[in-house]
């Protein structure tokens, strides 16, 4: 498939597709007229790579573990190294550190939008009632 095609079906601009090949993430085959081509099962790397990414993994690290990702969700590393292990550690604790600041936030904004919407009735009431 094209790049367009690629970047459709999995909601990733152009741009970050060419980047993740310039960083070994993917590889494209080239067609005679230069065009990328890719293979089918780079719909489900680019999500994979999308999520690790979201999930605050630097493009060095998912480089190393993305040959290792048979399918989403399932990690296997049999050769992995001390060093890896641990620098695998400190993401991890770090994207929990991540979780538990977002998680903060979205409850005070509950609790916010709570508060606001005791004190001023429905939105829905406000609409609806014209105004003198």
């Amino acid at each position: 498939m094209r790049i367009g095609e690629l970047s459709e079906r999995t909601g990733t601009p152009r741009r970050l597709l060419r980047y993740y090949e310039e960083q070994g993430l993917i590889v494209a085959d080239r067609c005679a007229n230069g065009y990328r081509n890719y293979d089918e099962l780079y719909v489900d790397r680019v999500r994979q790579i999308r999520g690790l990414l979201d999930a605050g993994l630097p493009t060095r690290i998912i480089k190393q573990i993305l040959p290792c990702l048979d399918k989403p969700r399932a990690i296997h590393f049999p050769d992995a190294t001390p060093d890896m292990l641990a620098t695998l550690e400190g993401e991890r604790d770090r994207m929990t550190e991540r979780i538990n600041c977002l998680t903060r936030n979205r409850d005070a904004i509950a609790g916010y939008l709570d508060a606001v919407r005791a004190r001023i009735g429905p939105v829905r009431d406000r609409e609806a009632t014209p105004v003198p």
